[in-house]
């Protein structure tokens, strides 16, 4: 007579293909995962090593931070590249954007400031006052781009951070060049430049998700 398997025999039997697929699924998210970070990877160094300005209508940049009404050292190097390219014909219209640094001063009113005082007439300066992110100064960047009829915009930031900020402009109707500032010797080591990536990583996946 062929004994029958007991009841935990039975479970246990029924329970492998469970865990067999839940192992088969962990290591397809994985898989997902790693070839996801490395294409955002390669995006994000393309856009940081093209400067693509060409002959447009206005010159963004994006803000950071501010001390006391003085651009920081990041700051300053935006501005300086911005104007550099004004400077060059690039484009007759520099806008700065970005709100309160957490001080009495926003970034788009320093940026403008420290603009007219590099000899940038004022007309030719645009600064939005209210953006506290990316996302926020792109969607300001377009109404801008809507009132004024600019239908090509060179945008200015730190080279990592181009490729987010170039997806959410497309994402907004905006025709955008980018071109990365030059590095500042605040920027330290490479630890710092991977610590700049992971973030881009991070930020432009939970954009992508509708989780920022």
């Amino acid at each position: 007579m062929t004994p029958q398997p007991t009841p935990a025999a039975v479970q246990t039997t029924k329970r492998k293909p469970v865990f067999r697929w839940i192992l088969i699924a962990v290591a397809l998210v994985a898989i997902i995962t790693v070839i996801w970070i490395r294409w955002v990877y390669g995006q994000i160094q393309w856009y940081a090593s093209r400067d693509m300005a060409t002959p447009s209508d206005a010159i963004a940049v994006f803000g950071a931070a501010e001390y006391d009404g003085h651009p920081s050292p990041v700051f300053r190097a935006r501005l300086d590249h911005a104007e550099s390219l004004y400077s060059k014909g690039i484009a007759p219209l520099i806008i700065t954007l970005g709100g309160d640094g957490g001080d009495q001063y926003s970034e788009g009113r320093v940026g403008e400031d420290y603009l007219v005082g590099a000899g940038v007439p004022d007309s030719d300066i645009i600064a939005e006052t209210e953006s506290t992110s990316t996302d926020e100064s792109v969607h300001r960047l377009a109404v801008i781009a809507r009132t004024n009829n600019l239908q090509r915009i060179v945008v200015v930031s730190d080279a990592t951070h181009l490729f987010r900020i170039h997806q959410i402009c497309a994402a907004n109707g905006l025709n955008v060049l980018t071109s990365p500032r030059p590095r500042v010797p605040i920027e330290g080591s490479s630890t710092g430049q991977r610590e700049r990536i992971q973030h881009e990583i991070l930020s432009y996946t939970l954009w992508r998700l509708h989780l920022d």
